[in-house]
């Protein structure tokens, strides 16, 4: 970037966890001169009290002082009236656009951003790179050599999505063979590319929440709705590491951050309707008091940060990525948005004005050939799944299995695509919940804005799912959790990540085995350093060719007997998660034995003592030539505690 890297920057935000992920992209861009405020009172304090800083990057919403007073008290200073400032807002509505701009905003980007995102926005404010258009472009349409329509639509990374990805691979392998278009298909990383894409002209269409398509067509972007993507299909999950009475529900969400993936969002709004049912108040910081605060972040991010904040409680998305938070034992599945709204809408597939209007015979093409996918993914759950850890994961980031996508395919409750016709009146149920109850996003005119003629013909003489009650406050969601809990349990997503390869090792005589993954290396027993004030289970410290790892007995910290280090005890260097990112651990262990390739349906769950002995640490046990090896889930067994004494050494 050719920005000075060494300008001042002062960045405002009261989230600890998303201002420690914005100050590593600033970082990321070369940007080393960053001061920190978390509210817009600590701003003015320093702007007043410190050098002049050279940009402002501030959160809207914040307590105290938010960030557009923020925004209104530098435009009226007269020195600092042309500092470059860049909002950073969660909000998601274009009302709030309009409102920025008319209070003298430099530039604008959504919450949660990446990297690419925060450099535009920068080099834009420093006169390096032209502003954004703002409304919407004219979509110019893209044609093949035989004349037939290219058609470009955008996705995320979440099972919602599925469709798209079976009917690009029975494309691709055949099984289909349109005649009027061809299909592109563009994986973004959350959705605010698709928002932006789809709005300055960049996509013919994008599987996209209701309520952001809702918002979109209400500030003038030509789009309508012509099919659901699906219906159910989103998780609600809880921290496991936090207490959990089920008498006392809201003692556990009560002055914690709950995540959600956006605020126009059929998650924001189960989770509102969920939580101000257990007697809290929850909502986004500045609005008004609240004792949960909402946090819009990445979907893909939610499990890892969830691993990382204690100060979270839960989050509620859209699968795999909750089951998938389950499976890593980070999250305890709380309830599943079709036990509480059965057959409800959440993700739609909206396409441009223009493609509908010239090109009707590659639309109706599209739709129908669409719904055929979404009968694919009913009857064939195994071959979907297969599909989708491709489709969803193109670049294995996000580390997902078949077990895990086939779990929340064949869910009960969960996502389901065989009936995706648009049914207005449930559309209406979300829009009035959020506008009339919730203060967010804005009514329209969803007779204008959903097209139905397309789904009339490609969902003919197939049968409908007809929804539920939309859950309010005539609905007790509370008793319904309960009684999905105790139908239902969580067993079932408890070990889905669990095949793959482990070490087998030998400890107090018994046989343990870890995943391979969570290893790093393995060497002799090393000279100790002892460390004070540490439990009897952290011996110490080694120095490993120049990288200092603490050292965790497992022996002491199993309640194991101590015995002698000899020539054949082993430290096992393993990767555990901490609140600020992966420890490298020496764990010692009796002895190595060797690497299993264990299958899913090998492992067995670990037994239930009770109360009166904690098992969270065994992740399941599995029979190898006649012998029971302990499978070991490293993360669980050590506590926040020890995480927190092991950072410090």
């Amino acid at each position: 970037m050719s920005v000075p890297s060494d300008i001042r920057i002062l960045l405002v935000e009261d989230s600890s966890i998303m201002r420690k992920m914005e100050l590593a992209i600033l970082r990321e861009l070369g940007f080393v001169n960053v001061s920190e405020a978390d509210d817009g009172r600590a701003a003015v304090e320093k702007l007043v009290t410190e050098e002049p800083v050279e940009l402002i990057i501030s959160d809207w919403n914040m307590p105290n002082f938010d960030g557009y007073e923020l925004l209104k008290w530098v435009r009226a200073d007269a020195r600092r009236k042309n500092t470059p400032f860049i909002m950073a807002t969660a909000q998601g509505e274009k009302k709030q656009v309009s409102l920025a701009r008319e209070a003298g905003v430099s530039a604008l980007v959504a919450k949660p951003f990446n990297a690419d995102e925060l450099r535009a926005k920068i080099e834009q404010c420093f006169g390096q790179a032209e502003a954004a258009d703002e409304g919407s472009k004219a979509r110019q349409p893209q044609f093949t050599d035989d004349g037939r329509l290219k058609l470009k639509i955008a996705h995320i990374q979440i099972t919602d999505h599925l469709i798209l990805g079976v009917l690009k691979h029975q494309i691709e392998t055949g099984l289909a063979r349109p005649k009027h278009f061809v299909l592109e298909t563009v994986c973004l990383p959350g959705w605010n590319p698709v928002q932006q894409k789809l709005e300055n002209g960049e996509l013919d269409g994008a599987l996209v929440l209701a309520p952001i398509g809702m918002d979109l067509f209400g500030y003038g972007v030509p789009i309508k709705l012509c099919l659901l993507a699906h219906k159910n299909g989103s998780i609600f999950v809880r921290r496991k590491s936090r207490e959990y009475r089920k008498d006392k529900p809201a003692d556990y969400f009560r002055d914690t951050a709950f995540y959600i993936p956006h605020r126009l969002s059929v998650h924001h709004m189960i989770s509102h309707m969920y939580l101000s049912q257990l007697g809290l108040a929850p909502g986004t910081p500045g609005e008004s008091v609240s004792d949960v605060r909402f946090e819009v972040v990445p979907p893909i991010k939610m499990p890892e940060l969830l691993a990382q904040s204690e100060l979270c409680s839960g989050f509620m998305v859209a699968e795999p990525l909750g089951t998938k938070a389950i499976a890593s034992g980070a999250a305890e599945l709380h309830f599943l948005s079709g036990e509480v709204w059965e057959h409800h809408p959440c993700c739609v597939v909206t396409l441009r004005d223009e493609v509908i209007a010239a090109h009707e015979a590659a639309v109706q093409e599209f739709i129908s050939l669409l719904v055929k996918a979404g009968q694919f993914v009913k009857t064939e759950p195994g071959a979907a799944a297969d599909i989708a850890v491709n489709f969803l994961d193109p670049g294995k980031t996000l580390g997902l299995k078949k077990a895990v996508l086939q779990n929340v395919l064949t869910e009960p409750s969960g996502i389901t695509t065989t009936d995706l016709f648009p049914v207005i009146d449930d559309l209406r149920r979300m829009q009035d919940y959020m506008v009339h109850k919730m203060g967010v996003g804005a009514a329209v005119d969803l007779d204008a804005f959903v097209e139905t003629r397309f789904a009339e013909v490609a969902c003919q003489g197939l049968p409908r799912e007809l929804s539920s009650h939309a859950p309010g406050e005539d609905l007790d969601l509370v008793a319904k959790v309960e009684a999905a809990r105790a139908a239902a349990g969580q067993s079932s997503k408890a070990m889905l990540t669990s095949e793959g390869k482990y070490l087998s090792f030998a400890l107090g005589g018994e046989d343990w085995a870890m995943a391979v993954l969570k290893t790093r290396e393995i060497v002799g027993m090393q000279p100790v350093t002892k460390v004070a004030r540490m439990p009897e289970y952290i011996r110490g410290v080694i120095n490993l060719r120049g990288r200092v790892i603490p050292l965790v007995d497992l022996r002491l910290k199993l309640g194991m007997d101590q015995r002698a280090y000899d020539e054949r005890t082993c430290v096992i260097v393993v990767e555990v998660m901490g609140r600020k990112g992966v420890v490298q651990t020496g764990v010692v262990v009796d002895s190595v034995t060797e690497v299993l390739n264990i299958r899913q349906d090998q492992i067995m769950e670990a037994p239930n003592f009770g109360a009166q002995l904690d098992t969270r640490h065994i992740q399941g046990l599995v029979q190898v030539g006649g012998r029971v090896k302990i499978l070991l889930n490293i993360d669980r067994l050590l506590s926040d505690q020890d995480m927190n004494m092991l950072e410090a050494v």
